[in-house]
């Protein structure tokens, strides 16, 4: 959550100069303004193209903030974004939120591909670059090389060199896949709010063009790395198309976010390597 309170030009220009800004801590550092949440926006394409997307998707069984615009029309404004505020924590409900992410990928299908997502990570790397990195790195045909070509793999920690180990292990083990790609929602786990009865809430669509059933599997391997779910978790969607196999990506893009992300610790291995062992089992 970030300390910093939405300017009062901001405000003003989302129409809420007289709201007083309380923080909240499952909006991505945002903000409760009234019945409106400003949130800090890491990169405008996407902010924007996320906001634009959300205003019109109708997804059963799901709340989905909307954007709210500015008083002249923007999605962003100075870097902040403005959207319905929605009621609701994260719980460990795995298997609805797996079950959530395959109703709105069949409504994301028909979505065009954002040009931002064939865009290469340039230094100096931002957040975005270090995911858009590792989701190349789970697919290309030799991991990581498209960063070594480039020089931009970085030295890395212990644990870091580990799982850059794994990775190279894990990709023998992969095959060709046919599930067609198309736009799916890659962070679901820990983003979807639940609140009593209320339908699951949705304040935000983080962006990549892959089969919908890998949106699935890293739900998995998050929720079985982190999130203490039981190890049934990864065989009870295995009915979903090509399966063993995106959970295999899922697990070395999970792995690569950890060897590049300047934030990752070392307490967030273990769990990650545990579900990279059991995914090979499954192979």
């Amino acid at each position: 959550m970030t300390a910093v309170e939405p300017p009062e030009h901001v405000r003003s220009t989302f129409g809420l100069r007289e709201e007083a800004p309380v923080p909240l801590g499952n909006w991505d550092g945002g903000w409760r303004c009234g019945d409106v949440v400003l949130s800090p926006v890491t990169d405008h394409a996407r902010a924007a193209w996320s906001a634009k997307v959300r205003e019109t998707l109708r997804v059963d069984g799901l709340r989905l903030a909307r954007p709210v615009r500015a008083t002249d029309g923007r999605y962003v404004v100075s870097g902040w974004r403005a959207d319905t505020y929605l009621d609701g924590v994260p719980e460990p409900r795995h298997d609805e939120v797996v079950s959530l992410s395959l109703r709105l990928h069949q409504v994301t299908a028909h979505l065009e591909r954002p040009r931002f997502l064939a865009a290469q990570p340039v230094a100096p790397w931002a957040d975005v670059d270090v995911f858009a990195a590792a989701d190349r790195a789970a697919w290309e045909a030799v991991p990581l090389r498209s960063l070594k070509i480039g020089g931009m793999l970085p030295s890395t920690s212990p644990d870091g060199d580990h799982s850059l180990t794994l990775i190279t292990q894990l990709s023998t083990l992969r095959k060709p896949v046919t599930t067609p790609s198309q736009l799916v929602h890659g962070d679901l786990f820990g983003t979807v709010l639940f609140s009593g009865n209320f339908a699951p809430g949705l304040t935000d669509i983080t962006p990549y063009w892959r089969p919908a059933p890998w949106a699935a599997a890293v739900i998995v391997v998050d929720a079985l790395s982190w999130g203490g779910a039981d190890d049934g978790l990864l065989e009870r969607w295995g009915d979903l198309p090509e399966w063993p196999q995106m959970l295999v990506r899922a697990v070395m893009f999970r792995l690569a976010v950890h060897a590049l992300h300047p934030r990752s610790t070392p307490d967030a291995f273990p769990g990650l390597a545990r579900t990279a062992d059991m995914t090979r089992l499954l192979l």
